[in-house]
């Protein structure tokens, strides 16, 4: 049921096949939106619209990296549900676990920034593109990281393609704003999702454990759906006059480092 935080609106959100996309997803959903699941993981991506139901969401296979199927996507969701108020833009890899010394150039680096940089102009222009032709006061959100203001342990690559989100979200806002179209990111800290339990060959507990102990915040760890729950403040009229904002969900850690 419905508690209207959403009501009626339209979003995309891609990478909501498994991790943070997904609990997104199914929280919009619980708050009255229309979703687009936009991702690569085919079988996945239909599982979770499947699940929610087709009346509310439908998976689109998009791969990021290219400008053409995001272009697609935004054209399908306009086509299906008649408007667009919101763009997720949370498809991201971490990357290979590398030192800058022996960084992969075109495998490591160049794939990074091309999902998760190029990725996120991509879908902030074409989401742009069809709010500002419906006269959309809509509101776009990006995953950063804590690794777009500082940089851990990061890879290299990717504490580069972050800060370039952060770079983005703050031009897109200045230049949106005119039109009403609010541009903001998330930047959490690590979180146990299938991707970094992957990369990191550990499981969930373990992965929780890691990263909490980095954290100042003592007696809380972080889960996907508290992402999930800043990107719904982001997404709804509770934020309207909330633009170019970089909200960390790391504890504090930030801002003690």
């Amino acid at each position: 049921m419905s508690t209207g935080r959403l009501e009626g609106k339209v979003a995309i959100i891609t990478g909501a096949a498994s991790g943070i996309g997904e609990a997104t997803a199914r929280l919009f959903v619980h708050h009255g939106a229309f979703i687009v699941i936009a991702d690569i993981q085919d079988e996945l991506g239909a599982q979770v619209a499947a699940s929610i139901g087709e009346h509310r969401a439908t998976y689109k296979h998009c791969d990021v990296r290219d400008e053409k199927q995001v272009e697609e996507t935004v054209a399908f969701t306009v086509a299906k549900y008649g408007k667009l108020d919101i763009m997720y833009s949370n498809a991201g890899i971490l990357g290979p676990i590398e030192s800058i010394l022996d960084m992969d150039i075109s495998d490591g680096f160049d794939k990074t920034v091309a999902v998760n940089a190029r990725g996120a102009a991509i879908a902030i222009k074409h989401a742009a593109r069809v709010m500002v032709a419906g006269k959309v006061q809509g509101s776009i959100i990006c995953t950063a990281s804590t690794e777009a203001t500082r940089a851990g342990r990061a890879p290299a690559a990717y504490v580069a393609s972050k800060h370039a989100v952060l770079g983005l979200v703050r031009a897109a806002a200045r230049e949106l704003g005119p039109h009403g179209i609010r541009v903001n990111c998330v930047s959490p800290h690590g979180v146990a999702t299938p991707m970094v339990c992957d990369v990191l060959g550990m499981d969930v507990a373990s992965v929780e454990a890691r990263f909490s102990g980095m954290g100042n915040l003592k007696g809380v760890v972080l889960k996907k759906d508290h992402v999930a729950e800043a990107v719904l403040f982001l997404a709804s009229d509770e934020s309207a006059y909330v633009s170019a904002t970089n909200l960390s969900i790391d504890g504090g850690l930030s801002t003690m480092i």
